[in-house]
């Protein structure tokens, strides 16, 4: 259910904040919209009162679920059909290779996932040599499982350079690397849009996937870099750097185990880390920044204390971002958080912080919003797990990922 307000929000989004036809659609979506959330907030209610019983309910699996198929495909990746192949062999043998010198079956990455069986079951690996491939590939509808392991983050390379201000294009399209199907794994490989700051809003990549990790990848762009359109997601051992709102989006993600480095922007302008975009008070997402670092790239470095750098803003109006057991550089502003626009959000939105560690960590100067948690107890702190948030037993194992559950301490 939460993706049905994903996809309105993609709908609406696309068109330009002055658009007529933004505001016709939105206020066509408005009702479903509001469905949606009510039906989430009913689950909600339930969740609590079978809480009070010591009774659980998923409610961030129900809002994802997709019926029969997708159970059955569960059950083909179970932990013993494929998630300790993948935790002890992560180069699987592939159903497809793909390498840019001719010496597999495919040049391109597009190529491989073309050659997607019809009604194939299991999961389907992609191996792509070391190489630089500048194509928008796309991991489409019906692609379901795809596994893509590459020679590293720093050899396998998936680039692109659109963007906003350059190309005129709206954000989803200017995504260099695109996945609309759930399952999908990537290891070792690194995703980058090249637009530069002045490029604005430029995606490296933008995941719609449901229980899909990205494990030892490294995701690189200024503005936008990354979108969790929708789904559960984790993001295990990676690097993720950017400038203005670099991890942002509507999904349910767990960044974990991750260096996160901020770039240095154009002139007169700041850093976000993140920008949620949960929409709906009953919508099941928001991210969680677990046991990371937060540091200023090279360029960066000299000016790390009068370029300021924040936390995040909030994108829409239950933004929940959740920054837990990390270290945070001397970058991070005292406040901690910027507002997207005037008072606008800071109500409703959701952000908290535990047991942190640093000189950016403090939290002694805060803001003061109402939305704003920046001494969260133990118990609070639990809600944002692997385990409780994106009910990561039911199915992180199958990718192979080593994670931390719970917390780290």
């Amino acid at each position: 259910m939460s993706y049905v307000i994903s996809y309105q929000e993609l709908c609406v989004d696309g068109f330009d904040e002055d658009s007529t036809v933004r505001t016709d659609v939105r206020q066509s979506t408005e009702v479903g919209s509001q469905l949606t959330d009510n039906v989430l907030t009913i689950l909600g209610g339930i969740q609590q009162v079978l809480s009070s019983f010591g009774l659980k309910l998923n409610l961030t699996s129900l809002a994802s679920a997709g019926g029969d198929q997708d159970d059955h495909h569960r059950k083909l990746l179970s932990k013993e059909n494929g998630g300790k192949l993948l935790a002890s062999n992560p180069k699987m043998t592939p159903n497809a290779v793909v390498a840019k010198d001719g010496s597999g079956q495919y040049k391109t990455i597009s190529a491989a996932l073309a050659a997607y069986p019809k009604n194939f079951q299991g999961r389907y690996v992609i191996y792509v040599k070391a190489g630089v491939y500048a194509e928008q590939a796309k991991v489409a509808k019906g692609m379901k499982n795809v596994y893509m392991y590459g020679d590293g983050p720093r050899k396998t390379i998936v680039t692109g350079h659109l963007s906003y201000a350059k190309d005129g294009l709206g954000t989803w399209k200017t995504a260099s690397f695109i996945v609309e199907e759930d399952g999908f794994i990537a290891r070792s490989m690194g995703f980058q849009n090249t637009a530069g700051p002045e490029g604005h809003q430029a995606v490296a990549v933008r995941s719609l996937s449901d229980r899909s990790a990205f494990i030892n990848c490294r995701l690189d762009g200024f503005q936008d870099t990354l979108c969790y359109q929708g789904g559960r997601q984790l993001f295990r051992n990676c690097v993720l750097s950017g400038t203005i709102d670099f991890l942002f989006g509507y999904g349910a993600v767990v960044v974990q185990n991750s260096l996160i480095i901020v770039r240095k922007p154009m002139e007169n302008q700041f850093n976000t880390v993140t920008a949620d975009g949960r929409k709906e008070r009953g919508q099941p997402t928001g991210i969680v920044i677990h046991n990371c670092r937060i540091v200023p790239e090279l360029k960066l470095t000299p000016d790390r204390l009068t370029v300021k750098t924040y936390l995040g803003r909030p994108w829409k109006a239950y933004a929940t971002t959740v920054v837990m057991e990390s270290q945070l550089g001397d970058l991070i502003q005292p406040e901690g958080w910027k507002p997207w626009a005037g008072s606008m959000f800071l109500d409703t939105l959701y952000y908290a912080e535990y047991g942190n560690r640093g000189p950016g960590a403090s939290t002694a100067r805060r803001v003061t919003w109402k939305g704003v948690h920046s001494v969260l107890s133990r118990s609070d702190a639990m809600r944002w797990t692997v385990d409780s948030f994106i009910q990561g037993r039911e199915w992180v194992a199958n990718t192979g990922a080593n994670v931390i559950y719970g917390l780290k301490a």
